[in-house]
């Protein structure tokens, strides 16, 4: 998921996975950001022997 604060700043995130966020200046770095947050998660729960969540989640509303 990614959207624009009102503050014109960028939240990327993936809503499944507890922590999984970014908060950048741009819409690349959040995307950029994310990638970097979600491997490290990935790799945590990897070493643990745990599954990643299943997204579950539906995101309803209008495209732009």
């Amino acid at each position: 998921m990614l959207f624009r604060q009102e503050d014109s700043s960028w939240v990327a995130e993936i809503p499944a996975i507890p922590g999984c966020y970014a908060l950048m200046p741009t819409r690349k770095a959040a995307l950029d950001e994310l990638t970097n947050v979600f491997e490290m998660i990935a790799n945590e729960y990897r070493e643990k022997g745990l599954p990643l969540p299943r997204n579950t989640a539906q995101i309803k509303g209008r495209r732009s």
